[in-house]
């Protein structure tokens, strides 16, 4: 951790800071724009079929899962709250390298959550394009310049909303067209197509929320904590992605084409006052990722600041930095929209990440915490 070491630690931390936070906040970073409105799911997992798709996110749960308890035991072993701190004590010198892939990640996400909220807008108020990004960007900066505090309730309160608007989707699902869903999975073939590919490609480009999330992790009291929560993490994020994902299989495979299948589904339930919940919801889980991705780059400077026995970032410093960064982000999803950003950038992403967090983490910082490996992530006050 960086800065005043006492200033970042939580006291009397209860069990939900300690166990479920963490996944709620991996949840909060993954859901995002594609997974909330089934466009990712739609990508990676409906090509593979019912029972392939189901396979793949089994598949992606797991990785989660692992990938998540070592990172968050590592980080507490470092004493590094911030992304920046913990990849100076997993990398030494080579952490710019994620420095540069988190900046791609951010900008890439951003621009997905901008896209899939003008998206929304206009297929639910008529609004234009942009009118839905430039709202969720008003609201992401409005969030972030209150501090980690005000998102650590974020991510609980709107956790709330997104299970329970989830399972309802899945119960009214059940009552329009559940025997389109047991019609689907009963004459389903075994999992066919790549579906590791697409489970491991899908969990290897989210899963760099566990480090996103570091600022909240300061709650944990011992390794016990940071594993057990990490191992929660995965099946947390991927419970509604499982709800959903069961849901479309009522109209597989053409639901696969779909830019929006969230708003196909809707239309085919036929309630439209839980069709406007629904949108609000996704609108929620836009506002929680994109808040948190932003959030996880203000800490990182403000944690770089306070290694140098400077001020922490202010608030105006914070809504400063939201709203430069989110600029840029809402600009690029104007230019390509949500369907290319998602099947091509992701990909890419998958691949970064995978060198520069994924193998470094599974190799050197194994290695570290097998050997108890403490390691000096504070600079020297300059």
């Amino acid at each position: 951790m960086v800065g005043d070491p006492g200033s970042r630690l939580s006291t009397d931390p209860n069990w939900f800071q300690r166990f479920l936070l963490p996944g709620f906040a991996l949840k909060a970073v993954i859901i995002g724009g594609g997974y909330a409105t089934g466009r990712e799911l739609a990508e990676y997992f409906v090509p593979s079929g019912p029972w392939g798709g189901l396979a793949a996110m089994a598949l992606a749960t797991l990785i989660w899962s692992i990938v998540a308890a070592l990172t968050f035991a590592l980080a507490r072993q470092f004493g590094a709250y911030d992304y920046r701190a913990f990849f100076r004590g997993l990398l030494g010198p080579g952490w710019i390298a994620f420095e540069g892939a988190y900046l791609v990640f951010v900008i890439l996400i951003l621009a997905v959550f901008g896209a899939a909220a003008g998206a929304i807008g206009a297929a639910t108020f008529g609004w234009p394009e942009w009118a839905g990004a430039v709202l969720l960007a008003a609201a992401i900066v409005a969030v972030v310049t209150r501090g980690t505090g005000v998102v650590e309730q974020m991510f609980k309160y709107v956790s709330i909303l997104l299970y329970t608007v989830y399972g309802l989707f899945l119960i009214l699902a059940l009552a329009s067209f559940g025997g389109l869903i047991g019609q689907g999975f009963a004459n389903a073939p075994p999992p066919s197509g790549n579906w590791m590919a697409g489970g491991i490609t899908y969990a290897s480009y989210n899963i760099v929320g566990a480090v996103v999330i570091l600022p909240v992790l300061r709650h944990l009291t011992s390794r016990r904590d940071a594993i057990v929560a990490g191992l929660i993490a995965g099946p947390l994020s991927m419970l509604p992605a499982i709800l959903f994902f069961v849901a479309m299989m009522a109209f597989y495979p053409a639901i696969g084409a779909e830019t929006l299948p969230s708003d196909f589904l809707l239309r085919q339930m036929t309630v439209p006052g839980f069709h406007i919940l629904f949108q609000v919801m996704i609108f929620a889980a836009l506002l929680e990722s994109g808040a948190g991705a932003v959030h996880a780059i203000n800490e990182r400077i403000s944690g770089a600041l306070e290694s140098r026995g400077r001020p922490a970032l202010t608030a105006r410093a914070r809504a400063i930095i939201g709203a430069g960064i989110l600029a840029v982000c809402m600009f690029v999803a104007g230019e390509i929209g949500l369907v290319d950003l998602i099947a091509s950038g992701y990909r890419f992403l998958a691949w970064l990440f995978l060198a520069v967090f994924v193998v470094p983490l599974l190799t050197i910082g194994t290695w570290r915490l097998l050997r108890r490996q403490p390691v000096t992530t504070m600079e020297t006050p300059a």
